[in-house]
């Protein structure tokens, strides 16, 4: 099997992309991690990258045409598979273009449901009864793409913000790898 050449951008602490990383080395797996583009100089996650021996690239999103310098990368590396995971910032729709059908993202929520930001706080609030997370394609509209797949749980009344957060981690590290399968299946 040819694995698909991937970049996964990355903004934080890097647990999707560790869990991704590790399934990537699977031989059965379709895809294999060949870049990390992050954009925030402290983020935990690219010790992940140093660790497996992952190239990685830091972005700085506040310049003018960091797309570019992105896509300078991307084709350098050769990357056909973009992987977006807790990447705090949109993309947009020119770069979307050049990537057509080959980005996906992971939301903590049941999309369409609590698109964007504060996700558990606003399932809180709204008295959700139930919670998860969302593989989906990435469009011009934020967290509106075709959905690839997703998971959930049952909401209990001693979850809190961390505990949901918690739970749906768990839930995305199964969703992610899940997803990337069932593209890349019939391909």
């Amino acid at each position: 099997m040819v694995k698909k050449r991937t970049c996964v951008f990355i903004s934080g602490r890097g647990s999707n992309l560790h869990n991704l990383i590790l399934h990537s080395r699977n031989n059965s797996f379709p895809v294999r991690i060949n870049l990390v583009i992050c954009n925030n100089s402290n983020a935990y996650g690219i010790n992940f990258a140093k660790k497996h021996k992952i190239p990685y690239v830091f972005i700085n999103t506040k310049i003018k045409n960091f797309e570019n310098k992105i896509l300078f990368h991307l084709k350098e590396h050769k990357i056909s598979f973009i992987c977006l995971a807790g990447y705090m910032k949109i993309i947009s729709d020119t770069f979307i273009k050049n990537f057509r059908g080959k980005i996906i993202n992971i939301h903590p929520s049941l999309l369409p449901k609590f698109k964007g930001l504060n996700t558990f706080s606003r399932m809180l609030k709204n008295k959700e009864k139930v919670a998860g997370c969302t593989v989906h394609y990435v469009n011009k509209k934020l967290d509106d793409g075709k959905i690839i797949i997703k998971k959930n749980f049952l909401i209990n009344d001693k979850d809190d913000e961390l505990s949901l957060k918690n739970k749906t981690q768990k839930l995305e590290y199964k969703a992610f790898p899940e997803a990337i399968i069932k593209i890349f299946r019939n391909t």
